[in-house]
């Protein structure tokens, strides 16, 4: 498990760096439009420096990392968790709580400035989560919790939700700290985290910051829900919030897939490269003990070693010493042995002394070749520290029974300075796990990786024989690992004929550099999807409030319209007429165009009421004032002034002019063939408006002509005079 998401560590940094993003620009948009939400945007603040700090982690991943970067990466983290902490101090500030001032920064931020100074970027680092981190994380979830006993419903439930995920990221992300040289952090750490539990601790991180986000999300809506109190939008908000949800999770889980699947691509060219580099390293050790194996098969196949050991004539020890001589120098090899099947030293020459053979003769090697195998073996040398190739062959009589045995020892040593030209770290590994050859020279003599039951006494003492293992797990062919921090490739491969093994780490920053056109995909689809969510929120949001907007309009222009029109007739009323009056004549005046008015009423119509009945006399109303209207011009107003009497403001037009107009009426309505009752006539009275008279005397003087037309028989058209009349229509109706 910790393999595999060694190997996710980048798009782990992506998605941890996005969910925080998200929250800033959540926060972001609480503040704007929330008055009492001011302080948010300290808390946006938090999330989008906080998300670019893992963004940064993750460029050290792809590109390397100095200590400059580290520094920076640092500072970036300190002063996001000192926006978190002033977030939650103004915000239980405001709930009226005691808090302290801003001189604890000052505090805090020396601890972290003095750690560093001291012990280094990672003390530091420790130190800033111990106190800001915590502190800051604790204090939102107050501030949250505080909240959720304001809110009601759903927001309620959020908000506990919110203050939950902040407590469980005090302790992720302030007390499962990077390893660091104080307590606890040099025993609670993430490494130690990812050992118990194979998860990352960023990983945690990063799914407490989604749920924080989206906790943070879903009561921005519920408040949204709440101001616009509009059916459709709650449904909207509702299914975008869950389509949200499924489409985001969604797209990290394909970008994730891509992303895999790149790294997958330059794992299998990796695997390739580092193929070649073992086929390379395989090769050079072969060159370093083939010409031992040649030259100790020679020698046990040259007649002088085997008269030797035959006839047992130790005259002729100085010319198989001279053999052996000449084939320790084509060999290479620093000894080498000749043994009679008892065990015992025939011949010798090399470095060190003869008795030095009698180890080898008690030895498995010894054993394998008297028994016909031939041994090509690594050992290593505890007493000199280096690791030596022995091969030992059995020496054969003219029968074939084994009379001795040929041994040759080489030192390692140069193959150990070949190891130099590898850029990369590069082990020879004995079976038991211990790196005896590196150009590594920290790694050497230690394990490589645990051992069930081995102990330290098995190694040579060392300045390194108390380290801990370079593996924390197994060695794995073709498998990542974590190697004090950086995350490397191991390849391994078993030297032929032993179990001694060669062992490659690989660093992987390009396998992370070619996850990034994955990563980059994923947070190109994030952008547009988010950027479709919130225009398509905005849009149905305008577009309810433009409907609310259009339907308050509708319902003013509806009870305009009953204000002023007349409800039998349909046509306007008298307080319609009373306003486009006073407005005609304000035009009047300041054009000095003719304004005129026609007051008339039906004639008799007292009697129709009586005769047919009162139905019928509103019918006869309704049917009269469609025939007036439709020979009106549209600049004229045709209204209803009360009863049977009707008032017809005509512009531009002078008293002869409207005279004429009104005889045309008349005449229309005397030729008029009305249902139920017949013919009928109507009586009208012409006035034009003089200068400097004002609405009332205008009327009066109609309403007059109107009288006069009564009193002269009725079905007439009778023109205002100069003096204004105050007589009434009265009974004359």
């Amino acid at each position: 498990m910790a393999a595999f998401f060694a190997e996710q560590a980048d798009f782990i940094l992506f998605f941890y760096g996005l969910a925080l993003i998200l929250l800033g620009v959540t926060c972001f948009a609480i503040a704007k439009h929330a008055v009492r939400c001011q302080s948010w945007h300290l808390l946006g603040l938090f999330g989008l420096v906080h998300g670019a700090g893992e963004w940064l982690e993750l460029t050290a991943l792809v590109v390397g990392d100095n200590v400059s970067f580290a520094a920076l990466r640092t500072a970036v983290m300190t002063a996001s968790y000192v926006l978190l902490v002033e977030f939650a101090r103004q915000e239980l500030a405001r709930q009226k709580y005691w808090v302290p001032g801003p001189w604890i920064y000052l505090v805090l931020l020396s601890l972290v400035l003095l750690g560093g100074a001291m012990q280094g970027l990672n003390e530091a680092n420790a130190i800033a989560r111990y106190s800001l981190g915590i502190i800051g994380s604790l204090g939102a979830c107050t501030v949250f919790l505080i909240h959720a006993q304001a809110f009601f419903g759903p927001a309620g439930r959020l908000a506990v939700i919110a203050a939950v995920g902040f407590a469980l990221y005090a302790i992720a992300a302030g007390a499962i700290v990077p390893f660091a040289p104080l307590w606890p952090a040099d025993t609670v750490n993430q490494e130690w985290f990812l050992a118990r539990t194979g998860v990352p601790i960023q990983l945690v991180r990063g799914t407490l910051a989604c749920c924080i986000a989206v906790a943070i999300w879903g009561i921005w809506g519920q408040k949204l829900i709440a101001e616009v109190a509009s059916a459709r939008y709650t449904r909207y908000l509702h299914k975008q919030f869950v389509a949200t949800v499924v489409v985001m999770g969604a797209i990290l889980l394909l970008g994730w897939g891509l992303t895999e699947y790149f790294g997958l691509v330059h794992k299998q060219h990796l695997r390739q490269e580092t193929q070649s580099d073992l086929d390379l390293l395989a090769a050079s050790l072969s060159g370093e003990t083939a010409p031992v194996d040649a030259v100790a098969r020679s020698v046990a196949g040259s007649p002088t070693v085997l008269s030797l050991l035959t006839a047992q004539q130790q005259a002729g020890g100085a010319a198989v010493g001279s053999v052996l001589t000449l084939g320790i120098d084509a060999a290479g090899a620093r000894r080498g042995y000749i043994l009679n099947t008892s065990g015992t030293l025939v011949a010798f020459s090399g470095r060190g002394q003869p008795g030095d053979a009698q180890g080898y003769a008690a030895g498995s090697d010894f054993r394998r070749a008297l028994a016909g195998e031939p041994v090509h073996e690594l050992k290593f040398d505890a007493t000199s520290i280096e690791t030596v190739y022995i091969a030992a062959y059995p020496v054969r009589g003219p029968a074939g029974d084994i009379v001795g045995v040929t041994m040759l020892e080489r030192s390692l040593k140069r193959f150990d300075a070949n190891l130099a030209a590898f850029t990369f770290p590069v082990f020879l590994v004995d079976p038991q796990g211990i790196v005896t050859l590196s150009n590594r020279p920290d790694l050497k003599l230690r394990w490589l990786w645990p051992q069930a039951g081995a102990s330290r006494s098995q190694r040579p003492e060392s300045p390194s024989a108390d380290a801990d293992p370079i593996l924390q797990t197994g060695l794995e062919d073709g498998s990542w690992a974590n190697v004090e921090g950086d995350a490397v490739y191991v390849r391994q491969r078993h030297v032929a004929g032993s179990d001694w093994s060669l062992v490659i780490f690989m660093p992987i920053e390009g396998i992370f550099a070619s996850r990034v056109l994955g990563i980059a995909i994923t947070l190109l689809a994030t952008i547009m999807v988010l950027i479709y969510i919130v225009a398509r929120e905005r849009a149905v949001h305008d577009t309810v409030q433009m409907d609310r907007r259009l339907a308050l309009e509708e319902l003013a222009r509806l009870l305009d319209h009953k204000a002023t029109t007349d409800p039998l007739t349909g046509l306007s009323n008298r307080l319609k007429f009373d306003e486009a009056l006073g407005k005609e004549i304000v035009r009047s005046r300041r054009f000095g165009t003719p304004l005129s008015l026609i007051f008339y009423d039906i004639d008799h119509f007292k009697q129709i009421n009586d005769s047919h009945g009162h139905q019928i006399g509103d019918d006869v109303l309704i049917e009269l004032s469609a025939l007036i209207a439709q020979r009106m011009r549209a600049t004229d107003l045709l209204a209803r002034w009360g009863g049977e009497e009707f008032a017809i403001l005509v512009p531009h037009s002078d008293a002869a002019m409207t005279a004429r107009f009104a005889e045309l009426l008349k005449n229309a309505v005397e030729g008029t063939h009305f249902d139920k009752v017949g013919t009928m006539s109507c009586s009208f009275g012409v006035a034009q408006l003089k200068v400097g008279e004002t609405a009332e005397g205008l009327v009066a003087r109609a309403d007059g002509a109107l009288y006069r037309a009564k009193l002269n028989g009725r079905n007439r058209v009778e023109l205002a005079g100069q003096s204004s009349g105050q007589a009434g229509v009265g009974s004359a109706a």
